[in-house]
């Protein structure tokens, strides 16, 4: 096998064995199989290009190219161009593939079902991108050194994603790769010198004590690498929901009923729910006896993890599903009225939701499929990527019916659920706390001080409902909702739950669905635009219990409403009203939604910044920002050749100086940039004619018309005078004569040449013929400052 073979097959394996570190990550590993054969098939095609041989930049197009074509045979047959080429179709798929990997990350726990194409694509693409990186360093351009920094950019995502338990393992197999690629190119580098003894005597001057530098460079390379692969993952965020936090198996750990729950923000589903033009049904509801589902909640889960900025939920065990009755809720003691309903559920086929719809609290649950329960938030969510798609199930809950009366006389919580859930974080502004104690000032015991905070927002407070408002971000969202009094059931219950919380009332979010629309067969249908959020407060005795600030949302609480005659509270057996019911031309965020107008579909959904797009359980701010960089650097490198043209062309027909000189430099520059221009709309440059002869080469190749061909003439006229004439005369206007060319060329070529002009421009290949020159003149530099060995006269290097 020659030299450069072998070098080619370890930059394969290298990248193979650092993506490796990827396996925790996604469950089942198969995966890797067709990572490594497309890999192997890219590599391949880079052999092949070398071998025939191929210019450094049109191997890896050709890689490139194959690449693309795998991952469109593989992830977007259907929409490619005769099954192979991609095109536009194939292109969108890519992207909705990429975006629905983005949620799944955010939605899975570690390991994340393989069924999920989107993350499958991430893998596989993310191997080849990679591949490429590493081939073309390594064996396109013979320096393996730096290709360890791809290589170690691999293992880095992948330790910095994982649980931690095994990284010690993964990093050993990736660290073998780089070496192993390095020793294969030292051995080919040497190989190129001819015969070398290794035996040889290291006396100060002998000449074959050169021979083993650069072994020694290789490996003092290697350890420099490897020590900065084993820090680099130390300093990466921690991240923590859904995929990138660990959590053993399908959502849990272990098996059987123990495990926890990672701290995946539903907001983020909601968010998409919500971003639709149309309301579509989601769920319907049935019951077999007369009970009114007209104002039954459904409750996915709670928010109970407050810092500042977002509500999330928080990291919680989980264990089997109950079989039979549920535990009684937390706090709720016998003597409290309640009623047991059993609801049958029918998700349709568009709703996939990994938590489980529900009534709050509910004591026993029918369903398949493969669910785990959470007792503190008595939610379910779904086990290795199942969700409610298409299922029915029947939901047992309680319809807790406390007095006035018992909720003012609960005692105290327990010490150590109030500490829990009254945590406030010092970021919070003092206006949230003191408004609190402002609206509350009137009341005697957290009963009433709940209901002031209520209707404050509901009634009292002069808040207005308003899908269009922006949520915002950053400890002053709060502060801003306060004092704008606009917002949504975001804003409503966040600002209500934040502010009980100062007042030492243990509060949380309920994230789910507001009561649907009745049906004429006796069903409730639930949609998309029913998505809401609402307050939990606990009482001791009665448990966590619903408030309603949000106006013009779901129905007031009954235990809520005084009995008092005359009061201006609305009546809680209908949905909560603004004060004005007349009729509008447009239809209007604060308008009133009754009964009727949900079955016309008439209500207006909440925006699609109804979910906090801060908070979604990952890390704090400068993780955040850490990543969102190298996503930007990511982005950046396939934008790189556009973004260098742009800039390129900038400059050149940029200002410059009043002197001859400097006009002369920006009369070449302006040459140059009508030259590159042309080369990239496919007129390849010849050096050999002179200005006057190339200008009208490039006229009539690129079919300009008779003002943009003069523009060309003029351009080449001032190139002559600079550098013919003995005093040149000035000439003005080149700049604009080149943007006119420009546009003529546009305007006489197809839009797949457009579109290659503009995103991979041929002429950004003269950075690699600069970078190339200044690679050999520092070569030449060093060979000349300490001379080594003397290569023989008949080979290369």
């Amino acid at each position: 096998m020659s030299g450069r073979a072998r070098l080619t097959l370890c930059s394969w394996a290298a990248t193979l064995m650092a993506s490796c570190a990827l396996l925790p990550l996604v469950e089942p590993a198969t995966w890797i199989l067709q990572a490594a054969f497309l890999l192997a098939v890219q590599t391949g095609v880079g052999a092949a290009a070398r071998r025939v041989p191929l210019a450094r930049p049109l191997t890896l197009a050709a890689q490139a190219l194959v690449a693309l074509v795998l991952l469109t045979v593989t992830f977007a047959r259907e929409q490619a161009i005769a099954g192979l080429i991609p095109g536009p179709d194939a292109f969108l798929r890519f992207s909705d593939l990429l975006q629905q990997g983005s949620d799944d990350i955010a939605r899975y726990a570690i390991p994340a079902p393989l069924e999920s194409d989107g993350i499958r694509l991430m893998l596989v693409g993310g191997v080849l991108v990679i591949g490429l990186a590493v081939d073309t360093l390594a064996v396109t351009f013979r320096s393996a050194a730096p290709a360890g920094l791809p290589l170690l950019a691999l293992y880095s995502v992948a330790a910095g994603l994982s649980d931690g338990g095994t990284d010690w393992l993964w990093f050993l197999v990736a660290a073998a790769g780089y070496l192993l690629l390095l020793l294969a190119e030292g051995r080919e580098r040497l190989a190129q010198w001819g015969r070398v003894f290794g035996g040889a005597a290291r006396t100060p001057g002998a000449e074959s004590g050169g021979a083993v530098a650069p072994v020694r460079t290789g490996r003092r390379i290697g350890v420099v690498a490897l020590g900065v692969a084993l820090v680099v993952p130390l300093a990466l965020p921690a991240m923590n929901g859904g995929l990138l936090d660990g959590a053993g198996t399908g959502v849990g750990s272990g098996s059987g009923g123990g495990g926890t729950i990672s701290a995946v923000n539903p907001l983020v589903a909601l968010r998409d729910n919500l971003n639709q033009d149309q309301d579509q049904q989601v769920m319907t509801l049935q019951t077999d006896d007369d009970t009114d589902l007209s104002n039954l909640y459904l409750r996915i889960v709670s928010l109970d993890d407050f810092d500042g900025t977002t509500w999330k939920p928080s990291k919680r065990a989980i264990t089997a599903v109950p079989d039979g009755e549920f535990p009684t809720p937390i706090g709720l003691r016998p003597d409290v009225k309640r009623t047991e309903i059993e609801t049958t559920i029918s998700a349709s086929d568009d709703y996939a939701q990994n938590w489980l719809p529900m009534p709050y609290p509910p004591s026993g649950v029918r369903i398949n499929g493969n669910w785990r329960y959470e007792p503190e938030g008595m939610t379910l969510v779904g086990d290795h990527g199942q969700t409610t798609r298409s299922a029915t199930y029947q939901v047992k809950s309680l319809e807790v019916q406390p007095t006035a009366e018992q909720l003012a006389s609960a005692p105290a919580a327990p010490a150590a659920l109030e500490r829990e859930y009254t945590d406030l974080p010092d970021s919070l502004p003092e206006v949230v706390a003191r408004t609190a104690r402002e609206i509350t000032a009137d009341a005697t015991n957290p009963y009433q001080q709940a209901v002031a905070l209520q209707d404050y927002f509901a009634i009292t407070g002069g808040f207005e409902y308003d899908t269009q408002v922006q949520v915002g971000s950053g400890s002053q969202a709060i502060a801003r909702f306060l004092r704008d009094k606009q917002g949504f059931c975001v804003h409503f219950s966040f600002a209500m739950a934040a502010m009980a919380r100062s007042l030492d009332i243990p509060a949380r979010v309920a994230v789910g669905f507001a009561p649907g629309s009745p049906q004429a067969d006796g069903s409730v249908s639930v949609g998309l635009k029913d998505a809401h959020a609402w307050p939990e407060l606990y009482f001791e005795g009665v448990g966590w219990t619903r408030f309603e600030p949000t106006p013009n949302r779901g129905s007031v609480p009954t235990y809520t409403v005084p009995e008092a005659p005359g009061s201006t509270l609305p009546d809680p057996a209908l949905p909560s009203r603004s004060a004005s019911s007349a009729p509008s031309a447009a239809p209007s965020a604060s308008e009133s939604c009754t009964a009727e107008e949900k079955k016309l579909e008439a209500c207006e959904s909440e925006s699609p910044q109804a979910a906090l797009g801060n908070g979604d359980g990952g890390p704090k701010w400068p993780a955040i920002l850490l990543w969102a960089l190298a996503g930007l650097a990511g982005l950046a490198i396939p934008l790189a050749p556009m973004l260098w043209r742009l800039r390129t062309r900038a400059v050149r027909l940029g200002a410059h100086g009043r002197t001859e000189a400097d006009a002369a430099a920006h009369t070449l520059a302006v040459w140059q940039e009508l030259t590159d221009t042309a080369w990239d709309f496919g007129i390849l440059p010849d050096e050999s004619q002179t200005p006057r002869k190339a200008a009208a080469r490039i006229a009539r190749l690129g079919h300009l018309d008779p003002m943009a061909a003069a523009a060309v003439h003029r351009v080449a006229d001032a190139v002559e005078q600079v550098l013919y004439a003995p005093r040149p005369r000035p000439a003005a206007g080149l700049a604009e004569d080149v943007r006119r060319v420009i546009g003529g060329l546009h305007g006489t070529v197809g839009r797949g040449t457009k579109l290659r002009a503009v995103v991979a421009p041929r002429s950004t290949v003269r950075v690699v013929w600069a970078a190339s020159e200044w690679w050999t003149g520092v070569k030449a530099r060093a060979a000349a400052a300490r001379p080594t060995l003397r290569k023989p006269s008949d080979q290369r290097g």
